[in-house]
Parts: C-alpha cells; structure tokens; sequence
C-alpha cells in the first residue's frame, strides 16, 4: 500500500513538472522586473510568509520566478503569480538568516519569455518573534460603516481570524484595540453604539465597563496599557468631523474637548488631574514609558472650531506617573515643539527597549489618516533630536504604528498603494534608529488579493500569540445592558 501510495505522489510531481514551460531560451532584459508588491531591496524575517509577487503588466500570461539563497536553497514557483510552497519557503529563508535571497524573474508576454535583472532580498538576523498581527479592518468610509471588525493575521501563513466582528453586534462599531507590550493575555478593544462597552481581557476574564462616570467628557479611547498590567491610559474625546470641498483633501475630524485618565483595573477608578484636564488644552493619545514612570501624549491649545481648523497643532508631551500611588505628576514637558515648526503630532508610540519615540506628523489637525502629507517621525530619547523616517515614508499618507517586542520591527498603515484604502506595511529598524525599505503584509496571491479587497486596514500591532476571545459569546455580553461602573479619582 505504502509503495502503491508512493508511486502516485511520483506520478503527480512528474505531471507537474511536466505543466511548468521551459524558461531556458528566454531574451535577457537589462533592467529590473516590474512586480506587485515591490519587494525589490527589501528586509525580511526569519519566519514570514512566502514574499510571492505577481507581474504589474496586464499583458503578462505568466510568470516564473526562482529564488536561490546565498548560504545554499532554491526553490521556484511558474503561474499567473508566483506561489512557493510554505515549508519550502521556511526552510530557504532560515537557512539563509543574515544572507541575501536572489530573486530571477521570467515574464512570459505574447507567447515570449523575457528574463529580467536579478534583485536581492535581504532576511534580518534581528528575529521578529510574534506570531502575528492585530488590526481593524474597514470600508474606507466616512459616515457609516458597514461590515468591519477586529481580525488577526498569522505572519508565518497567509491565515486570518476574527477577534470579533460587529456583525455580532447590531449597530456597532469595535476600534481602539490593544495589548500589553504585543502580550494578549492583557488585552482591550472598545465598542461604541448602543451595546458601547470597553472590554478589558485578563486572564482570560472580560470585564464590560461603562467608562462615562461624572466629571469625565465622556468613553474612554486611545489605550495604553501600562508595564505592570494593573493600569490604562486613556483619553476621553469629544469628536467631530467636517467635508473639506478642496482638492485631494476628503474629511477632517477634530476634538471640541479632550482629557486623559488613567483607569485602576483593581478599584475600577478612573485617575484624572487638574495638570491634564486644564479646558484650554486639548490632550490625547496618550502612552507609558517601558518603565510605567512617564505618559507621553499630545496637547493643543483650543481653537474656535470647525473654522480654526487647520491652525489647530499638537505637541508631544510627557508627564510623570506614580504607580505605587496612582497619582500623575504636577508638571508637563514638551518633547517636540511641532507648533513652532508650523506642523502637528499625533500617534505618539515608544519603542519597549525606551530608545525611541515613534510619532506621526502632519500640517495640523489630530486625525492623519486622511492627511497625504502624513509622515512617520523617530525621537530619539537620549540625544532629543528628531527625524523624518524617510526610509519608509511615501508621498500618500503614513498613520498608525506599533513596535515588535524587541524594537527592531515596527508595523505601520499607509495609503502609497492607491490614495484610498490603507494596506500594512512593516520594515526593520536597527541600533542607530536606520529603517529598511517596508514590505507590504505579504499575500498568498498578492495582485488578486490587494485588487479584489474593499478594506483599509488601520490601527495594526504585533501580537505574541493568538489573541484567544470567544466572539460569540463576547458578543452575547455586549448585548446585555450589565456593565461595570467606574469611579472618579482626582489626583
């Protein structure tokens, strides 16, 4: 039976081979293949899904494509796009850590094979240890949305999985995921609607809040989880949004009013101090240093709104924080002055090993997703200089962000593919703050996928583990009006 079985895996491998054209007489190209996604120069892991491409000519009728490793491995994939068996891929790219992988590029066009100049792709020695990344995925929209939700992606497959959907939920709207340092065993996403909640996740217990206690704004928004796990930073907003009726610019939304709060997931009291809810100063996005001592966070002087609009600017602040007395600090520092230099913060993310302070910068406003001049800026801790990551930027907006574990990946959200839905993109960053060139969350068929999906992918992080949440009966819990309430302690 054994050898019958064997015969037939033969058999099948020969008729495959048999399919797959000759490439052998093809006319050499000097120059470099156009391809989807451009992986050309990029950095890789150890352990991320086959880098397959697809030919960005619509007159190509196939492509064949061999990757061969430096330190030994080879493998290919012929078709309408490339697709390298998974395991085979693992086995090339690990062999090869801290190695080039050469890609050869066959493009068959009117009955033609062309070979194209050969490029390199670089895998990292640094390793990129999570098993995968969290995101909200929605229709680029502006009033309503639609089908949208909390997914998960794991990077060494081409797998996703629902975290939960707001299908589950009539009317809602779940955002403002996050983890404890990329650990989902401390986890919280919010819903807002009329089964709104924040749902906070600890050892396996979800616990429903109603965040709208008296002598706030309002929910809670923007989270941060603080190092021990006992503590949330948030921000409490009042938002708005307007239409802009000029070119290449669509949606503006901005805060009337905005505080920060910190939340004691053992009394269930909400933290506030006269220091950060001054009602000329708008505050938001709040985050903790690695060691829980410092809130980073954004502040603007108050505007006359919706007609200030664009004069409104946010600076990067820090305050202190006592958490063996759950008490803020009496004094704010100024970290980047982006007003004076006519431009606006937002995003602010620290990198966990304390070096850095990843931030967004736009010409004004709170809100960059819509904002083409967005770009990705790195503050160095220890010098206090600042710099444009001009590594990664576009000329299309650059948004949201998170870091790896480790500090050397960062995960970003960018419109460069098309200027309207926004796809993931991650690259290495090494000692001195220097990024790789971004790779964009690989597909199993990336022209197919990227052109058929009607999604923008917003808010990623890296997750150590599968994010474990049973949605259903999640969902069954946000349709119950029982809710924790909250406390207010000033101070």
């Amino acid at each position: 039976m054994k050898k019958y079985l064997f015969s037939i895996v033969i058999v099948v491998s020969a008729l495959l081979s048999a399919c797959q054209e000759s490439v052998q007489n093809a006319t050499p190209v000097d120059r470099l293949p156009a391809i989807y996604p451009d992986y050309i120069g990029v950095t890789v892991p150890v352990g991320i899904a086959p880098m397959n491409i697809s030919p960005a000519s619509d007159e190509c009728e196939l492509i064949h494509v061999v990757v061969r490793g430096e330190k030994g491995g080879e493998i290919y994939s012929q078709g309408e796009s490339s697709d390298f068996d998974i395991d085979e891929w693992h086995a090339l790219v690990e062999k090869n850590r801290g190695a080039v992988l050469t890609y050869s590029v066959y493009v068959k066009e009117k009955g033609q094979w062309k070979r194209y100049r050969d490029f390199p792709m670089y895998v990292s020695r640094e390793a990129l240890d999570e098993w995968g990344l969290t995101y909200r995925r929605i229709a680029p929209g502006y009033e309503v949305y639609s089908q949208m939700g909390l997914y998960q992606r794991d990077l060494a497959t081409f797998d996703e999985y629902e975290i939960l959907q707001n299908t589950r939920i009539p009317g809602g709207c779940v955002n403002c995921h996050t983890s404890n340092k990329t650990n989902p065993k401390e986890f919280l996403f919010h819903v807002r609607g009329e089964n709104g909640a924040t749902a906070i996740q600890k050892d396996g217990k979800i616990e429903l809040l109603n965040t709208k206690a008296e002598g706030v704004l309002g929910g809670c928004v923007y989270p941060y989880w603080h190092p021990d796990g006992r503590y949330v930073a948030f921000s409490t907003n009042t938002t708005r949004q307007e239409f802009h009726v000029v070119k290449d610019e669509r949606i503006e939304v901005f805060d009337f009013e905005s505080d920060l709060q910190i939340y004691d997931t053992e009394t269930h009291q909400l933290i506030i101090s006269p220091a950060i809810t001054d009602k000329n100063w708008n505050e938001t996005f709040p985050a903790f240093s690695p060691d829980g001592k410092t809130v980073y966070f954004c502040s603007a002087l108050k505007r006359d709104y919706p007609a200030d609009t664009k004069n409104v600017r946010y600076n990067l602040c820090s305050i202190g924080f006592d958490a063996q007395k759950a008490e803020w600090g009496d004094s704010i520092r100024t970290l980047v002055d982006a007003e004076q230099n006519g431009k606006s913060v937002s995003i602010p993310k620290p990198s966990y090993d304390g070096r850095w302070i990843m931030y967004t910068l736009a010409d004004y406003g709170t809100f960059p997703i819509w904002h083409r001049e967005a770009d990705l800026w790195l503050l160095d801790l220890t010098t206090g200089e600042t710099r444009a990551l001009t590594e990664v930027n576009s000329a299309d907006t650059e948004s949201y962000h998170n870091w790896s574990d480790n500090s050397r990946w960062f995960v970003f959200s960018s419109r460069r593919g098309d200027g309207l839905y926004t796809r993931l993109y991650i690259a290495s960053i090494d000692a001195n703050g220097k990024a790789t060139k971004p790779f964009l969350l690989p597909q199993k068929n990336p022209s197919e996928f990227y052109g058929r999906s009607m999604y923008s992918y917003n808010v990623p992080d890296f997750t150590k583990t599968k994010v474990e949440i049973d949605s259903r009966s999640t969902a069954n819990a946000l349709l119950d009006a029982k809710r924790e309430a909250v406390t207010v302690k000033k101070r």
